[in-house]
C-alpha cells in the first residue's frame, strides 16, 4: 500500500489495515482522530462564507481562525483520549480501542509523548488566539475561552460534561454558535444575532454525529457509570432523538431561508435528502449483530451513517452558501 493509500486510509476511517506500518503522517493522522476534523473546517467555512456578502470579510484573518480551529480540534482529541485512559474509561476492551487504535494503547505514542503533543499545538494556537485577538479585540478572547472550557471539560474533571448527559449539547454549542459565529466575527469584526442564527442548523447536525457514536457505545458507557444521553434515554429513544435532529436540520434551514435569515440558494442541502432518509431509516433498525465484510470501525455502526450525512450536507450548505455570496436571493 502507497504513502498516499496510507494517508487516504487514515482520513476516512482513523485506521490502517492489520499489518500496515503507519508512515509518520498517517500515524499522526490517526492519533489526532483527523477524519472526523472536517467537521470543524466546514463550521469555519459556513462562518467564513457567510461573512463574505457584508464586504468587511478580511481571508487573511479567516484562514488563520480556521487553522486555530483544526489545531483545537485534533488538540481536543488527544486530551480526551488521555483523559479518558488516566481515568480508567479507556481499557482494551472499551469501544475507543477497538474501532480505532488508541494512540497510548496501541503503542503509538507513549503518555508523555501524547502530553508534549498536546502542549505543542495548544502553543500554537495559543500564538494565534493571540494574533487574533490583537486583531479584533477582546470579544474574541470571549469566543476562544468558552470554547476551549467545553472541549476541555467534555471528559476532564471536574465537570466531565460528556458523563452527565451535557457531551451532546456541549458540541452543537461549539461545532454551532462559538465556531461559526466566532469564525464571522474574527473575519468581519461584527457580531449580528442573524449569524447566530444561521449557526443552528449545522450545529445540529454534528449533534447528530456524537448522538450516532453514543449509541453504539450504549453498553460499554452505561456500564463504566457514563451518563451520556443515550444511556440516559435508552437506545432506542436515543435512535428516535438522532431522527428528529436530522430532521431539524432540514427544518431550520427551510425556516430560515423562508425567514430571509439564509438565501435560498442553502436550500442546496435538499439534494442530500436521498442520503439522510437512508440514515433515518438505519436508525430505524437494530444494528447488525455482526459487521458487513472490509467494514473499517466496527463496533461503531449508527455513528458511521451520521457522519456521511453531516459531511455531505455540510458541503451543499457551504455550496448554497457560495452561490449566494455571488447571486443573493432572499424571500
Amino acid at each position: 500500500m502507497s504513502l498516499i493509500s496510507n494517508w487516504i486510509e487514515a482520513l476516512q476511517t482513523t485506521n490502517l489495515r492489520k499489518g500496515v506500518e503507519p508512515d509518520p503522517v498517517s500515524r499522526w493522522l490517526v492519533i489526532t482522530r483527523a477524519s472526523v476534523i472536517p467537521m470543524t473546517f466546514f463550521s469555519a467555512a459556513i462562518g467564513g462564507l457567510l461573512a463574505l456578502p457584508s464586504g468587511n470579510a478580511q481571508l487573511g484573518l479567516w484562514l488563520l481562525c480556521t487553522l486555530g480551529l483544526l489545531l483545537a480540534h485534533a488538540a481536543n482529541n488527544m486530551v480526551n483520549d488521555y483523559f479518558d485512559l488516566k481515568s480508567g474509561v479507556d481499557t482494551p476492551d472499551y469501544a475507543r480501542a477497538q474501532y480505532s487504535p488508541h494512540p497510548i494503547l496501541s503503542g503509538m505514542i507513549s503518555k508523555r509523548g501524547l502530553v508534549r503533543a498536546i502542549l505543542v499545538v495548544n502553543a500554537v494556537d495559543v500564538a494565534i488566539g493571540g494574533a487574533l485577538v490583537w486583531a479584533r479585540g477582546w470579544t474574541t478572547l470571549g469566543f476562544a475561552l468558552a470554547g476551549f472550557g467545553i472541549s476541555l471539560f467534555y471528559v476532564a474533571p471536574p465537570l466531565r460534561l460528556k458523563h452527565h448527559g451535557l457531551g451532546e449539547p456541549s458540541v452543537f454549542v461549539v461545532w454551532g454558535p462559538l465556531m461559526i459565529a466566532g469564525t464571522y466575527f474574527v473575519t468581519t469584526g461584527e457580531n449580528p444575532a442573524w449569524v447566530w442564527l444561521a449557526s443552528l442548523p449545522y450545529g445540529l447536525l454534528v449533534m447528530t454525529v456524537l448522538f450516532g457514536k453514543h449509541i453504539d457505545k450504549y453498553k460499554s458507557d452505561a456500564a463504566k457509570g457514563i451518563h451520556t444521553l443515550p444511556v440516559l434515554l435508552g437506545p432506542e429513544r436515543a435512535r428516535r432523538v438522532a431522527q428528529g435532529l436530522m430532521l431539524a436540520f432540514y427544518a431550520a434551514v427551510v425556516l430560515q431561508v423562508v425567514t430571509g435569515v439564509l438565501g435560498v440558494w442553502t436550500l442546496a442541502v435538499l439534494a442530500s435528502l436521498p442520503r439522510g432518509i437512508q440514515v433515518l431509516g438505519l436508525y430505524s433498525r437494530a444494528p447488525p449483530e455482526k459487521p458487513p465484510e472490509n467494514y473499517p470501525v466496527w463496533p461503531l455502526w449508527y455513528v458511521s451513517a451520521a457522519f456521511v450525512l453531516t459531511r455531505q450536507a455540510g458541503a451543499l450548505f457551504a455550496l448554497g452558501l457560495i452561490a449566494n455570496a455571488i447571486w443573493p436571493v432572499y424571500l
